[in-house]
């Protein structure tokens, strides 16, 4: 695999994609979700084979669901790329338009990055979003999937370049890095003179990998340790019901609740009743001495407890003294995605909003609609734990850059 040549003709790509009007782009991508729907079949068999290999290896049932791609799903990932073809382009748009004084007009026009790398591990869903707004959004992009869903990923590329290649559009727009040596992605990271811009999407242990080795600049989609903080006025039935779905919907997604915060004015009330819900779905809960003291199904939670990112069926539960105090915890612990208060409380749920440092913060919601399509993207490439442009679900607008554009009439300085 030469990435040198595939750097290449990603930029070569990308200078002739963004002479492409909106809606050529948004017919290709209509033609994209089609054949995605036309081949679910294929795509679903090429998944049989990853998901195989990986029971097989003892990955966990959080990775399996993440891994699994049926028919069903091939279908929710085609409307994805439906939903970002129809959405406006804001390629060429013109923003902060203003006179100076000596007759200059200055704005700045949305441009694409140019050529965008994504590493990501088990979803082979992102190759089909990331290729959809790097394509609205004129960018090429270069994509490494994992060991484990390569050969979902290989096939799901194989049918957005045919789509490409039949519309006269240049397929390498989308290159699928087919050879998972890691000798790659360390090449990938380095690679300044093509790639504008990495995004890594996985386990704690790859984003760091290539936060702290790349070369080219990073976007950090970063892991969830997301909390539910249940206040002194909270509706206890609205508070159980939000957990519950945040906590078990989906275990292995960087949204889910894995931790539970519970004002001591209400955990004794709280805690049982959430306790009887969560045991339905065999949620291992542990807890801190006084939230353990209201429910004998809690065990001892340990330090380490209240900052992991469990993505499995397990829940820590923690009693505090005041919003304040939820606040403390969550901003120490918290790693920045998304976070949630269930209050009847005005003055605390704008505290909430206000001193909780996250991309996403909730007022009476589950933390499970931090997600793209949810926010009306369309779909995400990721969601931004940082506090660079780009935070929380990325859409289009995050996968652009500006260019300052000046009007004159012959002023000189």
């Amino acid at each position: 695999m030469d990435l040198v040549q595939m750097g290449k003709d990603a930029v070569t790509a990308s200078r002739r994609l963004v002479k492409l009007s909106s809606k050529k782009k948004e017919e290709i991508l209509t033609a994209v979700a089609d054949a995605l729907v036309k081949n679910a079949g294929k795509i679903a068999g090429a998944n049989k084979k990853d998901m195989e290999r990986a029971e097989a290896a003892g990955m966990t049932p959080a990775l399996l669901d993440r891994l699994k791609m049926d028919e069903d799903r091939v279908a929710g990932m085609a409307d994805g790329v439906r939903q970002v073809a129809v959405l406006d382009d804001p390629i060429g748009n013109m923003e902060e338009v203003k006179m100076r004084p000596n007759g200059l007009r200055i704005g700045k026009m949305r441009v694409p990055m140019g050529v965008v790398g994504m590493i990501y591990e088990s979803r082979p869903n992102v190759t089909a979003d990331a290729f959809a707004i790097c394509f609205k959004t004129g960018n090429a992009c270069i994509l490494r999937g994992g060991s484990d869903s390569i050969e979902t990923v290989v096939e799901i590329g194989n049918v957005i370049r045919e789509c490409l290649s039949a519309g006269g559009v240049d397929p390498n727009c989308v290159q699928i890095m087919e050879d998972t040596d890691r000798k790659y992605v360390t090449e990938l990271l380095h690679l300044n003179d093509y790639v504008d811009l990495i995004i890594p999407r996985g386990s704690e242990r790859l984003i760091n990998h290539v936060v702290e080795n790349s070369t080219v600049p990073v976007i950090k989609t970063g892991t969830g340790n997301c909390h539910v903080y249940v206040d002194e006025s909270a509706d206890l039935e609205m508070a159980v019901n939000i957990i519950e779905n945040a906590k078990t919907q989906r275990i292995g997604v960087c949204n889910a609740c894995e931790s539970v915060l519970v004002h001591e004015a209400v955990a004794e009330k709280l805690i049982p009743l959430l306790a009887e819900r969560l045991v339905k779905s065999n949620v291992e809960m542990r807890g801190d001495e006084k939230a353990m003291s209201f429910d004998s199904r809690l065990i001892e939670a340990t330090p380490e407890d209240w900052g992991k990112e469990y993505l499995d069926y397990i829940i820590s539960i923690k009693t505090v003294a005041s919003v304040d105090e939820a606040i403390d915890h969550i901003n120490r612990y918290g790693t920045g995605h998304s976070e949630t208060i269930v209050t009847k409380d005005y003055d605390n749920s704008g505290k909430f909003l206000n001193y909780v440092d996250a991309a996403c913060v909730y007022v009476n919601a589950s933390s499970r609609f931090s997600d793209g399509g949810e926010f009306g993207f369309g779909a995400e490439i990721g969601i931004s734990t940082q506090k660079i442009h780009a935070r929380g679900p990325m859409g289009l607008n995050e996968m652009t850059s500006y260019k300052y554009v000046i009007y004159g009439n012959g002023q000189i300085r």
